[in-house]
């Protein structure tokens, strides 16, 4: 009689990163969603609330591009009497999406995570990072390198005429520009990202190059407020430097998912 034994099956076998959680249903992503939605903004209004506080500082911040490029002893102007509270209204919104960013970014992780494996949640804190860092300096630049020379541009332009330009025609202009940067900015994060999924690699990137500074410089074209080259090439060369980080950064993912065997 043979002592065989019959050995158990192990998990030895089975992917080193497991899904952290359970599959959800349809119904289930879209109370998910709501709820991360419902998250977010109470998070902006609250940063709204807070920056209603300083919103006259962030005022006269952010008019800085535009008074610097008047004549001396301009200032902007409004046509009626309720257009100074609007606007401050719309510098403490601005305001508070700024403000809320970790947290927004946060609910968006918390909101795609259980579709990731147990050793990708590990990014979570450089994901936070990189994005709150790359969306304000994409803010940032906006600021200090295009929003000053943009004005006295378009300004400049007009030395034949007075210029009266309103709170509103100009704020506008200037939160548009800055929350497109911070967004523009978030390329390498949203490369990484498709990335890890394997829905983009950098070859693809590599090989739409061409293709993607076309598409850059007309989005830099509808965007700038003025269409000269100088304000095209200081939209545009951001957006190309951004394209080839992404690209890189598509380039790690895709060799970690193929040590992983999973590409």
């Amino acid at each position: 009689m043979s002592n065989s034994t019959t050995e158990l099956p192990t998990d030895t076998d089975q992917p080193e990163s497991e899904p952290g959680t359970g599959k959800m249903s349809f119904l289930e992503h879209l109370d998910e969603l709501r709820k991360r939605l419902v998250h977010i903004a109470a998070y902006i209004a609250i940063g709204f609330a807070v920056c209603l506080f300083f919103s006259k500082r962030i005022y006269d911040f952010l008019a800085v591009p535009v008074t610097q490029a008047l004549p001396p002893g301009g200032k902007l102007t409004f046509l009626n009497l309720t257009a100074p509270f609007i606007m401050y209204m719309k510098v403490a919104f601005i305001g508070g999406i700024f403000v809320s960013v970790p947290f927004t970014l946060y609910e968006v992780w918390k909101f795609i995570a259980p579709g990731l494996y147990r050793k990708e949640k590990r990014y979570i804190v450089p994901f936070l990072v990189s994005s709150v860092c790359l969306f304000l300096l994409g803010g940032a630049f906006c600021y200090y390198i295009v929003l000053p020379p943009s004005c006295k541009f378009l300004i400049k332009l007009g030395a034949s005429f007075t210029p009266m330009i309103t709170i509103d025609e100009y704020f506008d202009m200037a939160n548009m520009m800055i929350l497109g940067f911070g967004l523009v900015f978030e390329m390498p994060v949203l490369a990484g990202f498709l990335s890890m999924f394997g829905l983009v690699t950098a070859g693809f990137l590599w090989n739409k190059f061409k293709y993607a500074i076309v598409g850059i410089v007309i989005l830099a074209a509808v965007l700038s407020p003025t269409g000269d080259a100088f304000n095209l090439m200081l939209w545009s060369a951001p957006m190309i430097l951004l394209y080839i980080i992404s690209i890189g950064v598509a380039a790690v993912f895709g060799w970690k998912r193929k040590k992983k065997g999973l590409a």
